[in-house]
């Protein structure tokens, strides 16, 4: 069983010099590939570095809703460089987070719009990050089209109406360990809706550890266990949600698997 972990942050302070370990019981578990997730100059860069250093890891880079507030014309320019990297395979974690409101609204929102935009210009997908602001995520999204170079909602804690309307706009949908919580109705519930073609795994470690490890650190090993609860959820066998969900990231990231 192949698993890729589409999400992941194995770029921050818990795994520091620690991270071929992580890997290794990672690829223990079935989890092969990863995709290392950046929010600002320091962990953007880092996802970089992992990525290559390690064949089975990919870069995702840009400047998530609660940094926004330190954006500018400089950090954007960097962020255009590092998005022309090979190991790049998408723009993110980028969106709206109104729970901590760690930068003004406002500000979260236009650093939103214009990241979509040079997604928009580089046809390149992007990561969403959307905390207790649905309504504004998907307004924004659907004025930018981005069903024309495509987006993961990630982490998706919505219900089955909401994650239909993201599939209406052309996302595919991604979950963590919550999907495994016994209390977490709504997204059990939009879980069994998605199409075989638009479903994502990921770990979002180190958080969001999801059952039989959930009050400990994440790491992404630990997608198997996603996997293992999403089959559930969807009356079918982990080794089908994986092969789903492998294929699925390699499409949305635009990988080709080796000969």
């Amino acid at each position: 069983m192949d698993i890729f972990d589409s999400h992941t942050h194995l770029n921050d302070t818990p795994y520091q010099g620690k991270e071929a370990e992580y890997i290794e019981n990672a690829r223990q578990l079935g989890v092969k590939k990863m995709a290392i997730v950046g929010s600002d100059t320091a962990l953007n860069a880092g996802a970089l570095a992992l990525a290559h250093q390690y064949d089975n890891l990919y870069a995702i880079v840009g400047w998530h809703p609660e940094s926004s507030k330190d954006y500018d014309a400089a950090k954007e320019a960097l962020l255009i460089k590092q998005l022309a990297d090979s190991k790049v395979v998408a723009l993110g974690e980028i969106g709206l987070d109104y729970h901590w409101d760690t930068s003004p609204r406002e500000i979260q929102r236009r650093v939103f719009r214009r990241q979509l935009e040079i997604a928009r210009s580089l046809k390149i997908p992007v990561s969403i990050h959307s905390r207790d602001a649905f309504d504004d995520t998907y307004d924004i999204l659907k004025k930018a089209h981005v069903e024309d170079f495509g987006a993961i909602m990630h982490s998706f804690t919505g219900d089955a109406t909401w994650g239909q309307r993201f599939l209406d706009l052309g996302l595919y949908i991604s979950y963590s360990g919550i999907v495994s919580f016994k209390n977490a109705p709504e997204e059990h519930a939009s879980a069994k809706i998605v199409p075989n073609d638009r479903l994502l795994v990921e770990t979002d470690a180190p958080y969001l550890t999801p059952i039989p490890y959930r009050g400990r650190q994440n790491q992404p090993g630990y997608t198997r266990y996603v996997v293992e609860a999403l089959a559930k959820l969807r009356e079918t066998t982990p080794e089908v949600i994986a092969k789903q969900t492998w294929d699925n990231a390699h499409r949305i990231f635009g990988l080709k698997e080796k000969a």
